[in-house]
This record gives C-alpha cells, sequence and structure tokens, in this order.
C-alpha cells in the first residue's frame, strides 16, 4: 500500500497542472465516495457535509461559507458526472498548455469557478423562476472552470481544429459557439444551475484571454496566495543546513598553544645548529638529527 501512494505521489509531482487538477479532483471524489458509504452503512446522511463544500444559490447560506465559491468545482455527484468533466479538463487543458502558462490554468480552473459560481447565485437570487427552489439549490462540478478553459483557448487560438467522432475536423470558435448556445437553450432546464456556471465560467474565460492580450492578469489575485502556501511547503520540506559553531574562546586557545608550540621547538632547533657550530653535525643524537631533518622539510 505504501508503495501505491509513493507511485501516485511521485506522478502528481512529474505531472502538468491539468494533471495535477485531475488528481485532486479524484482524491476528493474518492474521499466523499468512501466517507458516504461508510455513513450509510452506520445509518446516517452524508449530505448535510457535502453541502458545506458545494455552492448555496441562496445568498444567505452563502455568507456562511464563502470559500464554497471555489470548492464546488472539486465536488462532484457520480462517476459519470467526473468522468466526463475530467476527460474535458484533460483535453482541453492539455491545449489550454501550449498558449499559456501552468500558473495560467491552475488560477483560470479557480477563476472560472468564481465567475461560473457568481453568476449561478446571481440568476437564481433576480429571476423568480427559481424563487421555489432557491433555498435548497446547490451546485457542484469543475464544468464551469472546465468551460473557462476552453473559452480561453479558443479566443487564443480560434482557428485550431480538432477531430470528432461522426462530425471530423471543426474549428474550436464553431465548438465554443456550440456549446454556448446549448447552455443558453437549457437554462428553464432540470440543471439550470450548471448551465449559467457554465456562461458565467466561458464569461471568466474570455474576460482573462481579453485581458492578458492586453497586459493584465485576471488570475494574478489567485495565484499569489497560492504561491504564498506552496512556498511555505516547500520551505518545511527543504533539509535544515547544520548551524555553525563558533567557539572564540577555543580558538584563542588553540592559537595560544599553538604559538607556545611553535616557540620551543624554534629553542630546540637554535640549540642543534649552537652544537653543530661548536662540535660540527657528527656530535648530534639520532634524535636531534631527525628533529633537524624533520624542520627543514616544513
Amino acid at each position: 500500500m505504501a508503495h501505491i501512494f509513493t507511485d501516485l505521489k511521485e506522478k502528481f509531482n512529474r505531472g502538468n497542472t491539468a494533471i495535477q487538477l485531475i488528481f485532486i479532483n479524484l482524491g476528493v471524489f474518492l474521499v466523499i465516495s468512501l466517507i458516504n458509504v461508510i455513513l450509510l452503512l452506520c445509518g446516517r446522511s452524508f449530505d448535510p457535509l457535502v453541502s458545506w463544500i458545494s455552492l448555496p444559490a441562496w445568498f444567505g447560506q452563502f455568507i456562511i461559507q464563502p470559500w464554497s465559491i471555489f470548492t464546488y468545482a472539486f465536488v462532484h455527484q457520480d462517476f459519470w458526472h467526473i468522468l466526463f468533466n475530467m476527460l474535458w479538463l484533460y483535453w482541453f487543458g492539455m491545449l489550454f498548455l501550449t498558449h499559456f502558462s501552468s500558473k495560467h490554468l491552475r488560477g483560470l480552473y479557480l477563476f472560472g469557478a468564481f465567475c461560473g459560481g457568481l453568476l449561478y447565485m446571481i440568476a437564481y437570487n433576480i429571476f423568480p423562476y427559481f424563487a421555489g427552489v432557491l433555498n435548497g439549490a446547490i451546485l457542484m462540478g469543475a464544468s464551469a472552470s472546465v468551460m473557462a478553459i476552453v473559452i480561453a483557448t479558443t479566443y487564443r487560438d480560434p482557428n485550431y481544429q480538432i477531430r470528432l467522432l461522426f462530425l471530423g475536423a471543426i474549428r474550436l470558435k464553431y465548438f465554443a459557439l456550440v456549446f454556448i448556445v446549448t447552455d443558453m437553450l437549457f437554462l428553464t432546464g432540470n440543471n439550470a444551475g450548471g448551465h449559467f456556471s457554465h456562461l458565467g465560467g466561458a464569461l471568466g474565460g474570455f474576460l482573462f484571454a481579453y485581458a492578458l492580450k492586453r497586459g493584465f492578469d485576471l488570475t494574478k489575485w489567485i495565484n499569489i496566495p497560492l504561491d504564498a502556501i506552496a512556498s511555505i511547503f516547500k520551505a518545511s520540506k527543504r533539509p535544515r543546513k547544520a548551524k555553525m559553531k563558533v567557539e572564540f574562546g577555543n580558538d584563542r586557545n588553540k592559537d595560544y598553544k599553538y604559538n607556545a608550540q611553535k616557540r620551543v621547538s624554534n629553542e630546540e632547533i637554535d640549540a642543534i645548529l649552537d652544537k653543530i657550530k661548536k662540535s660540527g653535525y657528527g656530535s648530534l643524537t639520532e634524535a636531534e638529527k631527525k628533529k633537524l631533518f624533520d624542520a627543514s622539510q616544513k
């Protein structure tokens, strides 16, 4: 089991931002699903807990859980919901990275969620059509974020061709237009909140690409705190350098001892040289000859 987590961690670290976002979404989905299974076996429901990370339509509830305007983009209802969102995120995330940076993808994912969630809440609170479901409606899923990525990529390269099954090659601008028109046609359908969030995400993607072309990054306010958090984790993982221990007293003692030993050695050499002058080299003992030889090699 430890090897599995190590492999997954390595793949996450080596993957680009699109892959990492997919890993996060899958991880959240698995954790929520497992907790839900355990609680259901115990006769309890997980719905109240999920609602705290999903986005409520009613502004009064949103004020209590403001974080949900970002966290809802990582929550999915079922297997098919997350499967299609992650496939779109992978395909268009990879294409997005050929025109923009990894930080832009990370920031736009959350900016698209913000714009999609904001339009969703505004629509549900101003249109009388949603008055009956306002208090209980919640939004979840990455589709608004994915839509922002699709539109930003389309704005940057509208004539890029993608190949679709049964339809063949189609330019991105027509592909995106079909999605936007479809969302507008189903604004009163069963998934009206989802379609409003798609349009909000599309607007966010357009504003991002339009502003960036003119030198202004709309994702900067998101990426700055994310970079700060990432730097904290990197600093905690970085090995600490051993502190240098400085002992001034010991150094002075060592210098004193060295100088004293050097002075004694010089005096002994001077005495040997005086003996050579008086009695010649042959009068030296073996110990004196060795000491004289050692001194000559320094």
